[in-house]
C-alpha cells in the first residue's frame, strides 16, 4: 500500500478546444476523507470524471494504490476499488431500487459476493430495502442520493468519490447522509468529497483542496483552510 491511495499531479483535461481543468495536484491518503473545493465550474466535477475514466485524460499523472490509472477505462477502474457516485445520481429511472443496485455490482470479479454486498447496502440504508421494488423515477431527491451511493458501494470499493451529495436536498436529509458518510469512513473507507457547501465539507474531512478557474489553489489539512483567510473571504463570508 502506497502512503497516498490516490495521487494526481499536474493533470489538465479537454473538451475539444476547451480546457476544464488546466492544472490540478491533490493527494489522497489512505483512510481519510479529503474535501475537493471550489465555485461552481471551478472544476470538481471534470477532476472526479477523469479519476473515474469517465473523460480522457489530456496530461498528467492519476496514481491509484501506485498505479497509474489515466487512460484506463471507467470499466477497469471501478475494478481497482474506485467509485463514483455521480452529481444528478444517473439513475436508471425505470428500473427497481434493486436493479439499480445489482447495475453497481457488475463490476465484481466474485459475483458470489454480489447478495452480501446488496444486504450491506440495505443495512447502511434501511429505507432502500424498505423500496427495494420501487421505481427509482419516483422516488425523493434523498431516496436518490441514497440509491447512488448504494449503487457505488455495491463495487466494494476502497476509495468513493461523492460528487455535490448535499445538493438540492433539505438540511435534515443532508446531516442524516453526512452521518452516514462518517461511519463509512469510521469503518474502513477512504472517501474524495466534491461539495458546495465549504463549510460542511471542511466539518467534516481531514484535508482538502481549493480549485479556482481549474487550478488548485491550497492544499493542507481542513482546519487549516478553515483559518485561512482567503478561504474565509472567498467561500465562507468573513
Amino acid at each position: 500500500m502506497t502512503e497516498h491511495l490516490l495521487r494526481i499531479d499536474n493533470l489538465e483535461v479537454r473538451y475539444g478546444d476547451l480546457i476544464g481543468v488546466s492544472d490540478v495536484s491533490l493527494q489522497v491518503p489512505a483512510g481519510s476523507v479529503v474535501a475537493l473545493l471550489g465555485s461552481n465550474g471551478g472544476g470538481k466535477t471534470t477532476v472526479l470524471n477523469a479519476i473515474a475514466g469517465l473523460i480522457p485524460v489530456h496530461s498528467g499523472s492519476i496514481r491509484f494504490n501506485g498505479e497509474e490509472i489515466g487512460g484506463q477505462s471507467a470499466f477497469a477502474i471501478v475494478r481497482k476499488g474506485l467509485a463514483l457516485s455521480p452529481e444528478g445520481w444517473r439513475l436508471f429511472v425505470q428500473q427497481s431500487v434493486e436493479n439499480n443496485l445489482l447495475l453497481g455490482a457488475t463490476p465484481l470479479r466474485d459475483k458470489a459476493r454480489t447478495a452480501a454486498l446488496l444486504e450491506r447496502v440495505y443495512e447502511v440504508f434501511p429505507k432502500l430495502k424498505e423500496r427495494r421494488s420501487q421505481r427509482a423515477g419516483t422516488m425523493s431527491g434523498g431516496e436518490r442520493q441514497m440509491l447512488a451511493v448504494g449503487r457505488a458501494l455495491m463495487s466494494d470499493p476502497k476509495l468513493l468519490m461523492l460528487d455535490e451529495p448535499s445538493l438540492g436536498l433539505a438540511p435534515a436529509v443532508v446531516e442524516s447522509m453526512y452521518e452516514t458518510f462518517g461511519r463509512l469512513h469510521r469503518e474502513g473507507l477512504t472517501i474524495l468529497l466534491a461539495e458546495q457547501s465549504i463549510e460542511l465539507a471542511l466539518e467534516v474531512s481531514d484535508f482538502a483542496t481549493v480549485l479556482q478557474v481549474g487550478k488548485s489553489v491550497l492544499s493542507g489539512t481542513a482546519a487549516a483552510l478553515a483559518q485561512d483567510p482567503q478561504v474565509q473571504k472567498a467561500y465562507l463570508g468573513a
